[in-house]
């Protein structure tokens, strides 16, 4: 009697092992907006929160990036979700959905409680590289810090100086950005500017500079 049931309690651990989904199933699932399949993942246990071991996203992070709209919204409903949750480069889902100038995931990110602020890179510094207008000034209207330092110091103005993105320089500097805040390298958002070959941010921070001074 007690080997048929040693034998029943192997079995029956052996079958939830093999009933136990994979990790890179999940990934994949969310990186092609296969929601069924991600559904039942999750319904079968698997951790939303966890990194993909390949590249080290989060899958909030990665259904934004592949265009998994339908995915992202079920992972933003999941229970247990982690709005925060950061991948192993440090993005965000609220940096990437700026980043990829997605306003509604955006909008849907901040409904649920996502941070504007963190420390290092910020959603701001994402939202400037890639010229999100619309997210920047919802940012900033949300206190998102001006002049946030990510590693080596470097501004969201830096940032979006260094991509050539005009309006974003233009639209920090009107909230008042410091221009003179130099980076660990030693460079100010215009040598940023200068290094990366983008002239025109580089007049356009001088002109607000002179502006500026001349109201002093």
């Amino acid at each position: 009697m007690m080997k048929k049931l040693v034998l029943a309690l192997l079995l029956c651990c052996a079958t939830a092992s093999q009933a136990a989904p994979e990790p890179d199933a999940f990934f994949r699932a969310v990186s092609v907006n296969n929601v069924s399949g991600v559904r039942s993942m999750l319904a079968e246990g698997m951790n939303p929160n966890q990194l993909d071991a390949q590249r080290g996203d989060i899958a909030l992070v990665l259904a934004l990036r592949d265009d998994a709209d339908k995915v992202f919204k079920l992972l933003l409903d999941t229970p247990g979700i982690d709005i925060d949750a950061r991948s192993a480069n440090g993005n965000t889902a609220l940096m990437m959905a700026a980043y990829m100038h997605k306003q509604d995931a955006v909008q849907a990110l901040l409904a649920k409680g996502a941070k504007v602020n963190q420390s290092g890179w910020t959603a701001l510094h994402y939202a400037a590289a890639a010229g999100d207008l619309s997210s920047m000034k919802i940012f900033l209207q949300r206190d998102a810090v001006l002049d946030a330092r990510a590693p080596a110091n470097i501004t969201p103005l830096m940032f979006a100086a260094r991509e050539g993105q005009e309006d974003a320089v233009k639209l920090l500097l009107s909230w008042g950005a410091d221009a003179s805040v130099k980076s660990d390298h030693g460079w100010t958002a215009t040598q940023f500017a200068q290094a990366a070959d983008k002239p025109g941010v580089a007049a356009i921070i001088a002109a607000a500079q002179k502006a500026r001074a001349a109201r002093n």
